[in-house]
């Protein structure tokens, strides 16, 4: 009596283990894919900011207000200080002393222009930085 190859009485098992290596692939591509649109998605979103509903906000001093106007001017109290803004409120007592600073800025401002001043504020170190908005109504 011969013994048929291959059958020999054992039992055959399969793997136990799952192959996860081409699962790992495909959510690697799919991670790539995501990494280089995401991007892509948000440059070309336009931007209408909301009318402001607000309430007055009371100014401690006229001096520690930052006008920009629509025309790219920046005011430092009454003084135009438009070409020296960082110098001016890192050189002033007050800003230095308070580490306050209103910005009053036209609606129709560039915001590079607000962004500057921004970050002079900061470059001074001024901790609180409000913003001024005229309230609805």
């Amino acid at each position: 009596m011969g013994m048929a190859a291959g059958n020999t009485g054992r039992k055959r098992r399969g793997f136990a283990d799952i192959n996860v290596t081409p699962l790992v692939d495909v959510m690697l591509v799919l991670l790539v894919v995501f990494m280089v649109t995401a991007p892509l998605l948000t440059t070309g979103l336009n931007v209408e900011l909301p009318n402001v509903e607000a309430q007055n906000t009371p100014v401690k001093d006229s001096k520690l207000v930052v006008t920009v106007t629509r025309d790219e001017k920046i005011l430092f109290g009454e003084d135009d200080v438009t070409a020296k803004i960082e110098n001016e409120l890192f050189n002033n007592p007050r800003v230095q002393k308070e580490k306050e600073l209103y910005i009053r800025a036209d609606k129709n401002a560039r915001y590079a222009v607000v962004a500057r001043v921004v970050a002079a504020a900061r470059a001074a170190g001024v901790s609180s930085l409000n913003l001024l908005v005229e309230p609805e109504g």
